[in-house]
């Protein structure tokens, strides 16, 4: 390697890759003693961003949120940056390279990190208006728009990026999103038939409308696309069309310059990222090494390592890269790692469905049943750390494998399944190759105890955020190792973990922020410790959460009794009991919708939500529905949502106790309960479950002879099954077991913590639980039923409060100095129903 001074490095491509090699080459840089220049030229107008997280913009977050670093860093590093300025021509000869703004810039060495374009199949009709593609965000803005006056969208591609762009539709209030893949299955190369099954009808639960086996022959319409021709002769109407059936290598000016090219794309490069040309290299997906196309970020990174490393004096190769991943698509766990389709004599094959619930998961293990092979999960992919490591490093498997995936089904610990049996070398972080040698030093030699330093130490957790619960794990396990009792304190400001905090609060009387802080804490708080205490207070007192000084540290939800959506509006949920309604407030509810220009939806809780609401207007609508005998259905709030019912022995044939009345009963009793979570309900009237009683926090399923009360079920991306607490018992001891559970659950529980992961984490888990709350066995059962009497008679509609009180009344402007004068910023899409009437009359 040369070791000539005064090194010019030229990158072409300013997205993660190049933005990585930068970020690499600097660090690197400060041990050599090897000075360099850099000048890195991007064809987008912006700075480096998260590719990974790109449908984060249709979420909400910006393009500075998305940003890898400040355009500051650029200069602060003294690189030379050139936006919207593509390199158009390299000169090899005389090593230079010429802009498309006319720069000439010389180098020494030369960086390809082009990355790669969308793939546009040659489709006749693929230049109307109307088809985009979902690469960067100008695709986005221009989708964005589009989708204003559009309907019905599909996406070609049934792969990551198509269904993350199927779901933008539906999130830009499109009427209809259709997925079309060619394929016979969703993500053909990641997951097998039986787990793209499961997908599949998870997404067309959330209202996806998927085609299968589809091949498109044309696009018609006179110069706007109007719809999708088919080989099979059916025809799909659309108005807008996203294409993402691949990539393309952007190596046409490696091409030009005489490099080396693959006939199907990519620049061709050895173990060290080095091209044809000794002083070019090339990473990322414009790179084509051991025979492959790289698509995810952890390969790119590490490339990016290889050559920074290389010209600052050391050389290690590029080791082919294991593709295993986690991805979060449309809020459904999909993972794939190992061989995920390893079948045959040398392989057994351990699967786990559950149609009910959207759950798949597969392990392969070696015919003698030592080693994991690869698997595939969708649905809940809780475990997928664990098992990539366990798989990568060859761990010895126990004795029933299955319980890999099962979980821990007799109370004891899974052999080999915990972090800390992983051999050093393994890797935790795949983005930035650390490894768990590199964190147990820093946890456990240098006290870096927290993930905030642990980013800052070793970047771990900085690229796609999957190995953030392992790091977790780890850090507990070295301190547990290390003899040190891990107290999980809340933050900076208070020394103190949730449940001892609690504990003080109640002792000291303290029913106030500033009171905690004074008495119990230090400085001036944060948005950490903020809004657990204020869950601590209203679980303690269950006084009004706007009074005195408790307002400023809700969360922004809590804070405005009604939920923050997209766009600047505001939902209002009133409550009903068990999902019964009487005509007369459902008239109540329409005629306050129609007031006030609401978008209305019966949710999956049984009752209804409207959302359109300017925070001005909230009041006032909550009057009218007070009126109406309505009151808060605490949508908002850490508390219990809603109890859903199925109409058991009012209606239905099957039926065996009263579900609807002991629905209703079990709402009021705890609606307004602050927790440290959410938590939710279900009552069936028999074993048919319709209610879904055992996806529920708590839920309640009547018998021949009483009630079954199953305590931990969780709905959602993870999806858990509840644990039966007790059977047939009467609806009085039901009720006071419940009370026992959740005053246990309030008091104990770490902030934002589920009752799955509550008793998932509990030393002894439901057994212990059933101790505790069943069997009473640490004499605290009268003292839980007590506390949770205290709160229950504290309760009160905090709408009302508002509406009865001029000074929280005043809360509620857009602007303090114009309080009738509504935000004109804030967007608002009507109704489906009437952009149908809209267009019509048009």
């Amino acid at each position: 390697m040369n070791t000539q001074n005064n090194r010019r490095i030229v990158v072409l491509g300013n997205g993660m890759a190049g933005y990585k090699f930068c970020e690499k080459l600097i660090a690197k840089q400060l041990g050599s003693a090897i000075p360099f220049t850099l000048t890195v030229f991007g064809e987008e107008p912006r700075i480096a961003y998260d590719r990974v997280h790109l449908s984060a913009y249709f979420a909400g977050k910006t393009a500075d949120d998305l940003a890898l670093a400040p355009e500051s860093w650029y200069t602060d590093n003294n690189i030379q940056l050139y936006l919207s300025d593509p390199v158009i021509a390299i000169d090899r000869d005389r090593k230079e390279v010429r802009s498309h703004h006319g720069h000439v810039v010389p180098y020494d060495y030369l960086i390809f990190a082009t990355g790669s374009s969308a793939f546009v199949p040659q489709i006749p009709g693929v230049d109307k208006d109307g088809v985009f593609v979902y690469r960067t965000l100008e695709d986005l803005d221009l989708i964005r728009t589009y989708a204003t006056k559009a309907r019905h969208g599909a996406v070609l591609g049934g792969g990551l990026l198509g269904l993350e762009a199927a779901n933008a539709l539906l999130d830009l209030g499109l009427e209809a999103a259709h997925v079309v893949e060619f394929a016979p299955r969703l993500m053909p190369r990641q997951i097998d038939a039986a787990g793209s099954a499961i997908l599949q009808r998870r997404l067309e639960d959330l209202g996806l409308q998927i085609h299968l086996n589809k091949s498109t022959q044309q696009l018609t319409g006179d110069g706007v696309i109007n719809g999708m021709q088919f080989a099979d002769g059916s025809l799909l109407s659309i108005d807008m069309l996203v294409i993402s059936a691949g990539i393309r290598p952007r190596d046409e000016l490696a091409k030009r310059s005489g490099l080396d090219v693959h006939p199907r794309g990519g620049i061709v490069v050895d173990n060290f990222l080095q091209t044809s040309d000794p002083a070019i290299f090339a990473i990322g997906e414009c790179a084509l090494v051991h025979s492959m196309i790289y698509g995810l970020v952890a390969p790119a990174y590490d490339m990016a390592d290889v050559v920074a490393a290389r010209l600052t004096g050391t050389e290690r190769e590029f080791q082919p890269f294991d593709m295993s991943t986690k991805l979060k698509l449309i809020g459904v766990d999909v993972a794939s790692f190992g061989d995920a389709f390893a079948e045959g004599d040398d392989c057994r094959t351990v699967c786990y469905e559950n149609k009910a619930k959207g759950v798949y998961k597969r392990i392969n293990i070696s015919a003698d049943g030592t080693t994991l092979l690869g698997g595939i999960l969708v649905g809940d992919a809780a475990e997928y750390n664990q098992l990539l490591q366990v798989c990568k490093n060859k761990t010895i498997l126990p004795p029933d494998p299955e319980d890999l995936i099962l979980g821990n089904r007799g109370g004891e610990d899974v052999p080999g399944a915990g972090v800390m049996s992983l051999p050093d070398e393994a890797l935790i972080c795949s983005c930035e190759a650390v490894t768990k040698a590199q964190l147990c030093h820093e946890i456990g030699e240098n006290g870096q105890t927290t993930i905030d330093a642990l980013k800052k130490s070793t970047k771990a957790c900085t690229g796609c955020g999957g190995c953030t619960p392992m790091v977790k794990d780890l850090i507990q396990a070295v301190q547990k190792q290390q003899g040190v009792y891990v107290r999980n304190v809340l933050c900076e400001h208070f020394d103190y973990t949730r449940q001892e905090l609690l504990d003080l609060a109640k002792i000291n009387q303290l029913t106030t922020y500033g009171a905690v802080l004074d008495t119990l804490g230090k400085g001036d708080g944060c948005e950490v410790c903020k809004p657990a205490v204020a869950s601590i207070l209203a679980s303690l007192w269950n006084e009004n959460i706007l009074e005195k000084d408790r307002a400023p540290i809700q969360d922004s939800n809590d804070r405005y009794l009604a939920n923050l959506q997209r766009g600047g509006t505001y939902s209002v949920v009133p409550r009903i009991p068990g999902g019964e309604i009487t005509p007369d407030k459902l008239i109540a509810i329409g005629q306050v919708a129609k007031q006030y220009g609401l978008y209305t939806k019966i949710t999956g809780g049984q009752r209804i939500d409207l959302f359109g609401a300017h925070v001005g207007d909230l009041p006032a609508i909550w009057e009218q529905l007070i009126a109406a005998g309505f009151e808060s259905g605490h949508a908002y709030g850490k508390a219990l949502r809603t109890v859903k019912s199925c109409v058991g022995t009012t209606w239905c044939r099957f039926g065996v106790q009263d579900s609807v009345s002991f629905a209703i009963e079990i709402e009021n009793r705890y609606k307004g309960i602050r927790a440290p979570h959410k938590f939710k309900s279900g009552v069936s009237g028999c074993v048919r479950e319709c209610a879904e009683a055992q996806s529920k926090d708590f839920g309640i399923i009547a018998t021949d002879k009483g009630w079954n009360l199953y305590v931990g079920g969780n709905g959602g991306a993870k999806p858990q099954h509840a644990h039966l607490l007790v059977s047939d018992v009467d609806k009085a001891t039901c009720v006071k077991l419940i009370d026992r559970f959740l005053m246990f659950y309030i008091k104990t529980a770490d902030p934002l913590m589920r009752t799955a992961t509550w008793i998932n984490k509990m030393e002894g888990g439901i057994t212990y639980l059933k101790a505790v709350v069943v069997e009473d066995s640490l004499g605290i059962a009268a003292e839980l039923e007590g506390e949770m009497d205290a709160l229950i008679a504290n309760y009160s509609c905090e709408w009302k409060a508002v509406v009865e009180s001029p000074a929280l009344r005043q809360r509620f402007t857009h602007f303090v100095n114009a309080p009738t004068l509504k935000d004109p910023t804030v967007q608002f899409a009507p109704m489906r129903d009437q952009i149908q009437a809209q267009d019509w009359i048009r």
